[in-house]
């Protein structure tokens, strides 16, 4: 019964709005019809400058947050992009009609507020208005202030919501923007050149990823949506670019939580001439440089744990850190029986299809993983799993390979890059042998790639990472809902 009476306050508190709309149009003063407002200032900038803009006609415009009524004077605050500031509107000062109106007006409704900076008897810089102009009309009810939108589905859902209601939010946002600018100016100091490659492809490849399928109408084939940014930018490398990065949304068919979401942003740079070591350098700085330029420190506290990033991250291989943590040295591991003997009496889960190298990395899963909370590189993955990587020349079935490891999650990948097409080409064998065997995320062989690798590319070091999980360690952010503004929900009933 409660709730029915609820429902029924809110349609009739709905209604009223849509009255005031209809009073509004009827008089000749529909907010809708109007077309631009003058902005010259902020709420921040006004209070950032009192001492220069006091006395000094402004106009800011906003949503109406708080209204407090007084007879013929009323205080309000609005809100723009960047905070909050309080108004100060009399009938002397804006005229009887529009004061008014101005009573009329409800929460959440957006305004333009003309009028003086002036400091209130509290030392509370606000604007007296000599005007208040209605632009747009709030037909919908915020949340209350101290219950807010607390529904985190509903949050993510209706975002536009959330950012009104939990100001706090925006931050978040500011600083992915003020990443990403990091990153470009970073690399484009070491002469890196920024390209843009197809989201839609004949064929996915880059990654061990499910992809999106979709169909092209005009040509009447399928078509994927890119699950990396990989076998373009290496193509450019064959080009002669030397030195091209990305950063672009990809698309992966996979399951959703706390760390995937099926559309995320990734950056893969790739520089000739240089390997996986180079990578790493180039990795180091660039997060560390995020962190300095955007939080000003090199300290961060990610959910209670404080990473340092301003020490060398530590670097150490599949091998060793798997013997650290497991007790299990696969240097003394010669075949993949012994590795699958291994596995069974550490209760490690394996297929048929796994060799040694697949269950190494089944070791690293299982007992290593979530170990890595300080910036760590992980290098010298097996071949099995690495099928656009060069061998080490000294251990054959061994790649130069690295991911780099944050708070026991991973957050770059990078190679010295695969460039002998005959190697290339049957590794790609190998991916379509899993994949008839149903691996569905093993790569597509990509008769082009070869072609280009035939044409030669020089030694190059490539690193593909996650834009979304550094936004969350440097934003101390739980999820990666919480650092996409419109992450992906399943449609409500």
């Amino acid at each position: 019964m409660a709730e029915n009476t609820n429902e029924k306050q809110m349609n009739e508190l709905l209604k009223i709005r849509r009255d005031k709309l209809e009073d509004l149009k009827a008089r000749g003063k529909d907010p809708f019809e109007i077309v631009k407002a003058e902005v010259t200032h902020h709420s921040e900038e006004i209070k950032a400058n009192f001492d220069s803009l006091e006395s000094k006609q402004v106009s800011v415009a906003g949503r109406l947050m708080s209204k407090r009524l007084m007879g013929k004077a009323s205080f309000c605050s609005i809100q723009d992009r960047d905070g909050r500031i309080q108004s100060y509107v009399s009938r002397d000062g804006v005229g009887e009609e529009e004061y008014a109106d101005f009573k009329k007006l409800d929460i959440g409704d957006i305004v333009l507020i003309k009028g003086d900076v002036f400091k209130t008897k509290t030392g509370e810089i606000s604007v007296k208005a000599c005007e208040v102009v209605l632009l747009s009309k709030s037909l919908q009810i915020l949340p209350e202030k101290f219950h807010g939108l607390r529904d985190i589905d509903l949050r993510y859902r209706q975002r536009y919501v959330d950012l009104i209601v939990n100001p706090e939010v925006k931050d978040v946002f500011f600083k992915r923007c003020a990443i990403i600018k990091s990153i470009r100016n970073y690399l484009d100091a070491l002469s890196f050149l920024e390209v843009e490659t197809p989201m839609l492809q004949t064929i996915p490849g880059g990654a061990a990823a499910r992809p999106f399928i979709t169909h092209h109408n005009s040509l009447d084939i399928d078509m994927y949506m890119r699950i990396a940014l990989e076998l373009p930018l290496k193509r450019l490398i064959v080009g002669g670019l030397e030195r091209v990065y990305e950063i672009g949304r990809v698309f992966r068919n996979e399951g959703m939580d706390m760390k995937h979401n099926p559309e995320f942003t990734l950056i893969e740079l790739y520089q000739a001439y240089t390997d996986y070591h180079g990578m790493m350098d180039i990795t180091e700085g660039l997060i560390r440089n995020c962190a300095k330029e955007v939080l000003g420190t090199e300290i961060v506290n990610y959910q209670g744990t404080e990473i340092d990033l301003s020490k060398p991250f530590e670097r150490i291989t599949m091998v060793e850190a798997v013997k650290k943590y497991s007790g299990v040295d696969f240097d003394e591991i010669n075949t993949t029986q012994q590795a699958r003997e291994a596995a069974k009496a550490h209760n490690i889960e394996f297929e048929q299809r796994h060799s040694k190298g697949d269950i190494l990395n089944l070791f690293f899963e299982e007992f290593v993983e979530d170990k890595l909370v300080q910036p760590t590189f992980l290098m010298d993955h097996p071949v099995e799993i690495s099928p656009l990587t060069k061998k080490k020349p000294d251990k054959p079935e061994y790649t130069e390979r690295f991911e780099l490891f944050i708070v026991g999650r991973e957050f770059a990948n990078a190679y010295s890059e695969l460039n002998d097409p005959i190697d290339q080409l049957q590794r790609f064998k190998r991916q379509e042998e899993l994949r008839a065997q149903g691996d569905d995320e093993a790569n597509m062989i990509d008769n082009d790639f070869i072609l280009s690798l035939e044409y030669g590319m020089p030694p190059t070091g490539g690193m593909g990472m996650g834009i979304d999980r550094l936004v969350m360690l440097l934003t101390d952010s739980a999820t990666i809902r919480d650092v996409l503004l419109f992450p992906t929900m399943k449609p409500l009933e």
